[in-house]
């Protein structure tokens, strides 16, 4: 075990332990943008700087790991002062048109730039534009990458498919699909673990909803809906409701009274799909 002092606070944690890790296990919050355990540790935001007693430079609490009579301070003036400068910077290459954005609400980066107080521009803001097919059901906009490289990482190591790389160098660096690709072309499942990881609204799915809302207005179409296992858990989630209250009769109702005609549950063809692939 390993003794150290985080905020004037005494911690024992394992050794090998990170010092966000050991803050977190206490209660004690690091703000991060870039950061996924075991997934994405690789300190690119910056956000997650410590100072450390007897360090001259900060540290990322994020892949350093604990020492034993470590004192690490994460809310000093120079930790602060060094967080807002970062933010500032990330924030000149970013298009942050909160109001109209998807993740609205749900970003990290949104959150951090109230917390520091940051409404205006500081630096003059540099963004570079990348066309983007917008028929695809995965949309990503370049003009609100903060390269965290999340997208990668997830990409990578878990869904082992390898459509994101970092593309450029220096100035011009950015994350795009890899090889130079159209997204296409690509072999992306769609499966939307990106669109999940990215703290911010730069990649997310394709919006259909005017779609919808014209085809619900035409009585001369006939409205269907397919449901998949997932949803019938996720909507549950996402409006904070129990199992018990999130049931399928409930959502195949309010579908109805909204305007579908027909509500079909895929539950048993998901079923017989697994069955199907493990044969395989």
């Amino acid at each position: 075990m390993v003794n150290l002092t985080i905020n004037n606070k005494q911690i024992t944690v394992k050794e090998g332990t990170t010092i966000l890790e050991a803050a977190s296990s206490n209660g004690i919050i690091i703000p991060t943008l870039c950061f996924l355990k075991d997934v994405n540790e690789i300190g690119a935001c910056r956000i997650c700087l410590v100072e450390i007693e007897g360090m001259e430079r900060l540290a990322a609490a994020c892949n350093n790991t604990v020492q034993e009579g470590m004192v690490v301070y994460t809310n000093s003036p120079k930790v602060i002062s060094s967080r807002k400068a970062t933010l500032e910077l990330i924030l000149s290459e970013h298009e942050y048109s909160c109001a109209t954005c998807s993740r609205s609400g749900n970003c990290q980066l949104q959150t951090l730039a109230e917390e520091f107080g940051l409404s205006t521009d500081i630096y003059k803001k540099k963004v570079r534009k990348i066309e983007w097919n917008k028929n695809f059901p995965l949309i990503r906009d370049n003009e609100k990458c903060i390269k965290c490289m999340r997208c990668i990482q997830i990409c990578n190591k878990v869904q082992s498919l390898g459509i994101w790389d970092v593309c450029g160098t220096g100035a011009r660096t950015t994350v795009d699909v890899k090889g130079g690709l159209d997204i296409e072309k690509a072999d992306c499942a769609a499966c939307g673990q990106c669109i999940t990881h990215c703290p911010v609204g730069a990649l997310h799915e394709r919006d259909d909803k005017n779609t919808l809302y014209e085809a619900l207005a035409d009585k001369n179409k006939i409205k269907i809906v397919q449901v998949a296992p997932a949803v019938r858990a996720a909507w549950g989630e996402e409006l904070g409701l129990s199992p018990e209250d999130a049931t399928m009769e409930k959502m195949g109702e309010a579908l109805r009274q909204i305007g579908f005609d027909y509500v079909f549950d895929t539950n048993f063809s998901a079923d017989l799909t697994i069955m199907e692939e493990g044969s395989e």
